[in-house]
């Protein structure tokens, strides 16, 4: 009985302490490195900053709460990615393509977006301090109202 309760107490001080997991998928992230091909890959929470993915396969991917600080992805193809609150911070996206990609509350901060198709994208709460859009398609994309004018 004595052997029993004090497994049942290791294990359950084991199971109290044990570190949260991440939400990215590992093995995606490698992919992404490796191949430069991730669509429809698992980056949530992901730390890829600096990372050179120039031309990068990421249609559809979820890399919500990603850090992508100073990250290239310029020609990227992000068709559908859901960003919502990652930090693009820095970021060099020109010639990337971000049609219907959630960028809700991104941190866009420096980013450039130069020629980026951001057609259908929701940038809406998003922080586009100092932001390059030159060239850039924001056809029927959502703005944060601050960029449009209509906060007084």
């Amino acid at each position: 009985m004595k052997t029993t309760l004090l497994k049942i107490a290791a294990l359950s001080i084991t199971l109290l302490s044990a570190t949260p997991a991440f939400a990215e998928n590992p093995t995606h992230i490698n992919q992404l490195i490796e191949t430069n091909l991730c669509a429809a890959c698992n980056l949530a929470g992901a730390d890829l900053s600096g990372a050179h993915l120039i031309g990068a396969d990421l249609r559809n991917a979820d890399l919500s709460g990603a850090n992508l600080q100073d990250v290239n992805l310029e020609g990227a193809d992000l068709t559908g990615a859901n960003l919502q609150g990652a930090n693009l911070k820095g970021a060099y996206i020109n010639s990337a393509t971000l049609t219907r990609t959630n960028l809700e509350g991104v941190n866009l901060t420096d980013a450039n977006l130069s020629f980026a198709d951001l057609t259908d994208a929701n940038l809406s709460a998003a922080n586009l301090a100092n932001i390059n859009l030159i060239g850039a398609n924001l056809q029927d994309t959502v703005m944060p109202k601050e960029m449009l004018g209509l906060v007084q």
